[in-house]
């Protein structure tokens, strides 16, 4: 039993206004109140800071099965508590890939044995993420995966995504698009524009995002189910979501945290080192704005990591040589209030919050849709959160096996300081934040 004291509770919607206690008990949450008691409970006082359900990435990479070297389910459950996160959803592009529900099992099983971060698996939309046939999806349902997708690449048919969306409207777990036309973006390097001109890199379009997203849109019109787009980095591509969503589409997206906080000329001013190379890759400052407008109006359902760790030597090379993605999972949470600081907090903080709580918790699978707030009875799933926290990014105290991000060496305010899963203490950092 965990005594939670003196916190100011985001309960996914909004921020009370005075300090409140949180009980937690069996793994729920058995009270919320002031000056509760809890007899032989273990106490802390979080002195004023904000106590918000655990958060939750829908997108992340731990290269299990196949590149453990790289990132493993313990490392990765482990960097995700580090980070705040007390739920993460692992992507299928794996080796082997997760297509089946004997995969899915050996996942839920490492994460379990990992005893930090709840890891909930994803699998494949098509087998061998292939695009021909359709993968085993009632199968992985029951056996604990929460999307399936064909992350890394679109679902490449059209058709077997339109009957993908028809079996998993019954299913109640969503498919999760990687939204790219592949032939706008081969051997692409960085956005195409300024960069693509100055540089004489390939570049990626916009419109190859877009172009998916529309495809997927009118599927989801047509089958009337739920479709959710990540990492949508575009002006144009939310501006077909946005159009979508009033017309009453169950449509969704998420956004990243590097995406909503660096621009192409990133790449030039590092003078193209890869910690800055990402798919899809850093867009206009044009874009950016409009990402963050986008989480203003509510367009943007959750902000996801899309944590791609690499090996040293997959990453310290020439740009165009580099592997593509960011390590963020430890720093992704200071990364966005950091940016949404110096902004000028364009959008409320309770608006942002939703974005890491109750956003990404309505989007999985039940029973998993409760974790995004902290009624009694909901599961004790916790992060604290000192927004007056200043700290500098340092890779190698990292849980995670990635050491190449581009924030690393900076200052940054606004960290998560402590995790709980199911009234587990999984990081506690609060001392140091004191």
């Amino acid at each position: 039993m965990i005594l939670l004291k003196n916190g100011r509770i985001f309960d996914g919607r909004n921020i009370g206004a005075a300090s409140e206690d949180l009980l937690l008990k069996d793994g729920v949450v058995a009270g919320r109140g002031k000056d509760l008691s809890g007899d032989g409970a273990e106490v802390f006082d979080l002195g004023g800071k904000l106590l918000c359900p655990g958060f939750i990435d829908l997108h992340v990479h731990f290269r299990d099965p196949g590149y453990e070297w790289r990132e493993d389910t313990e490392s990765g459950a482990r960097a995700a508590a580090g980070g705040g996160f007390t739920t993460v959803v692992t992507m299928p592009n794996t080796d082997p890939v997760v297509d089946n529900p004997v995969t899915v099992e050996y996942l839920v099983a490492r994460g379990k044995r990992a005893g930090a971060s709840r890891v909930l698996p994803s699998g494949c939309v098509s087998r061998g993420r292939q695009g021909k046939q359709l993968a085993e999806l009632s199968l992985m349902a029951e056996s604990g995966a929460v999307f399936f997708t064909d992350d890394g690449s679109p679902v490449s048919d059209a058709k077997l995504l339109k009957t993908a969306l028809l079996y998993t409207r019954d299913l109640g777990v969503r498919i999760m698009e990687h939204p790219e036309e592949p032939s706008l973006t081969a051997k692409s390097q960085v956005n195409e524009g300024a960069v693509s001109a100055a540089s004489g890199l390939k570049g990626c379009p916009a419109s190859a995002e877009v172009i998916d997203i529309l495809r997927g849109i009118a599927l989801s019109r047509e089958t009337d189910s739920p479709i959710h787009f990540t990492h949508v980095s575009t002006e144009l591509a939310m501006d077909a979501i946005r159009q979508a969503k009033k017309e009453g589409l169950l449509v969704t997206c998420d956004v990243t945290p590097h995406h909503l906080s660096l621009d192409e000329t990133y790449v030039l001013v590092s003078r193209y080192s890869s910690a800055y190379k990402v798919s899809p890759p850093l867009r206009t400052r044009k874009d950016v704005k409009a990402l963050w407008d986008a989480i203003a109006d509510g367009t943007v359902d959750a902000i996801v990591t899309d944590h791609a760790p690499y090996h040293v030597d997959d990453k310290d090379v020439p740009f165009q040589e580099a592997l593509s993605g960011i390590a963020s999972l430890e720093c992704a949470v200071p990364v966005v209030l950091d940016t949404w600081l110096k902004t000028g907090k364009p959008v409320p903080l309770e608006r942002l919050l939703s974005l890491f709580t109750s956003g990404p918790a309505a989007l999985l699978s039940r029973p998993w849709r409760s974790l995004g707030g902290l009624k009694e009875g909901s599961p004790a799933d916790v992060t604290v959160l000192d927004l007056e926290a200043i700290k500098r990014v340092d890779v190698n105290q990292w849980k995670s096996k990635a050491r190449i991000c581009p924030w690393d060496g900076e200052m940054l305010q606004g960290w998560p300081v402590m995790a709980l899963v199911e009234g587990k203490v999984v990081m506690n950092r609060l001392k140091e934040s004191e």
